[in-house]
């Protein structure tokens, strides 16, 4: 039985994910005594670096893949040696007109993306247009992100923060479908601003729940720019580098350590029933904090999910890794592959095509054409791949696959995830000079460097509830819930510090941060 430093902790930390492990910095640095228990063999949760491929010397961040969210004010205060890399292009999207290949490359600098949108719609006009929407949703970036960590404004506060109320209609109140429809006119174009009201979120563009628009909120925010960034050393360095700040400041970790309950009236310190390979055990914690989803919790506290907190969610994405012996060839020889594939590469990604993949996964059906865009880290950090890699050229491909609801697997999912990759695939290859099979690689048993997670693979693998990646669908960042911080429970000593947090979703430590404040500020 596993034997720890002390009976009772001040700070009992269920899941050693990231967000948890940002908890448990802050708290160890305030002096309190803290304990983290995760139940797999290594910290880290989604937000980690592996190496999928027998035999491969290639590290890549196989469930979380890019960074936008995270605060430096968080890096900072927690002394962390990690960095992130910006990618010179932002994204590129293929696409045929009058039989001809052609795209819409955005990055370079702003005169080549005027150029790009000119050869693409006709006139400058659509490029004008981009640029002063993005120049909107860029001041409320400005005013919304640094209030993450800040205890969570009303939501009057926020509306008067953001101090702009054609910019407030359009990403608080209306249908994103709206202000697409309004100041684009290009389907291509249309499709693309629409693609970060997705990622993660199955939705049509004039959902009334609005989920859409918060989704797109939270990939237009970050860092007060908007800016997705590349790791450096893969996702895995930065889990690495908040256990070894935990550590360093006493927080104890204890990995395989599976919690089954949590025991607790609100107000004496709560028991924490835990199981491991030599049996079960319990550890007294002053304030539990769960680095989990909301529905997790549930069950742990042996409450009912209630529809507001924990209803069943469902995640709606295909992940695929793959590794590449070299780039392919474009059809649109006016790019160069290394660029194309250096920001984010959309497939099928157009406005129609994504209403139409949308209303198909709603019926019940596969997407005839499925929506997906692809990241090609290792051109941005080349540290991912062993030296020999590099020399020989070798690249790694991440593709996030849309509108691919859980739903659709639970009759076989082996099944349906073949299928789906293979129409994934065949919709790259269509802008591809030379299919994508042809420059896999291959690993030391001969078998293609491939591999693709549907949402019931994610929650099998990691207990992402319906596989869903931000554990719930995303809230708006202002208290509609109650709570100071965004994190509290109807138990005053047990707190939420996980993805579905109030201001959860991605990887960004913000439900860390903001949870330990929490106790701290007690």
């Amino acid at each position: 039985m596993t034997t720890f430093g002390r009976d009772v902790y001040d700070d009992v930390i269920v899941g050693g994910g990231h967000n948890g492990l940002v908890a448990a910095a802050y708290l160890a640095r305030a002096g309190r005594s803290v304990l983290v228990l995760e139940r797999l063999g290594n910290t880290g949760g989604a937000a980690i670096s592996s190496r999928p491929f027998v035999g491969v010397d290639a590290r890549l961040s196989r469930y979380s893949y890019l960074v936008s969210l995270l605060p430096s004010k968080i890096v900072r205060d927690l002394d962390l040696r990690f960095a992130v890399r910006r990618r010179t292009i932002s994204s590129y999207t293929p696409t045929e007109r009058g039989g001809r290949p052609g795209g819409l490359l955005v990055g370079g600098g702003e005169q080549r993306t005027r150029e790009s949108f000119a050869r693409l719609t006709g006139s400058e006009r659509e490029y004008e247009n981009w640029r002063a929407f993005y120049g909107s949703t860029g001041r409320v970036a400005e005013k919304v992100f640094p209030t993450l960590t800040e205890p969570l404004p009303t939501r009057a506060e926020l509306r008067a923060r953001i101090d702009d109320e054609a910019a407030w209609r359009m990403l608080f109140e209306e249908p994103l479908g709206q202000a697409v429809e309004r100041n684009f006119a290009d389907d291509l174009v249309r499709g693309v601003v629409l693609t970060d009201g997705l990622i993660g979120t199955f939705a049509d563009a004039h959902d009334p729940s609005l989920a859409q628009n918060r989704c797109f909120l939270y990939h237009v925010i970050g860092g007060g720019t908007g800016d997705w960034d590349v790791p450096v050393g893969g996702m895995g360095a930065l889990t690495d580098a908040l256990a070894a700040a935990a550590r360093a400041a006493g927080a104890e970790i204890a990995t395989g350590h599976e919690v089954l309950r949590i025991d607790t009236d609100g107000v004496a310190p709560a028991e924490v029933v835990f199981r491991t390979a030599a049996g079960e055990g319990r550890v007294v914690g002053r304030t539990v904090l769960v680095n989990a989803s909301p529905k997790a919790l549930a069950e742990l506290l042996g409450e009912t999910p209630t529809a507001g907190a924990a209803a069943a969610p469902e995640g709606a994405q295909l992940k695929v890794n793959m590794l590449l012996r070299r780039l392919p060839r474009l059809r649109d020889t006016s790019v160069d592959p290394r660029e194309a594939f250096g920001g984010t590469f959309h497939i099928a990604e157009g406005y129609a095509e994504l209403a139409r993949a949308y209303a198909e996964a709603a019926s019940g059906e596969l997407p005839s054409v499925p929506p997906s865009e692809i990241y090609c880290h290792s051109l941005t950090d080349p540290t991912i791949l062993g030296p020999d890699l590099v020399e020989q050229g070798y690249q790694t491909l991440t593709l996030f696959g849309l509108h691919a609801p859980a739903r659709l697997f639970g009759h076989d999912n082996q099944q349906a995830r073949e299928v789906l990759l293979t129409a994934t695939l065949a919709q790259l290859d269509a802008h591809l000079a030379e299919p994508l099979t042809d420059c896999l690689a291959f690993d030391a048993d001969g078998r293609p460097c491939i591999e693709a997670k549907t949402p019931l693979d994610l929650e099998r693998e990691l207990r992402l509830p319906g596989g869903h990646i931000f554990h719930r669908d995303l809230s708006w960042p202002y208290a509609d819930q109650g709570g100071r911080w965004g994190v509290e429970t109807a138990h005053r000593n047990v707190l939420l510090c996980g993805a579905g947090a109030v201001r959860g979703g991605g990887v960004s430590g913000v439900p860390g941060h903001n949870a330990a404040m929490a106790v701290l500020g007690r």
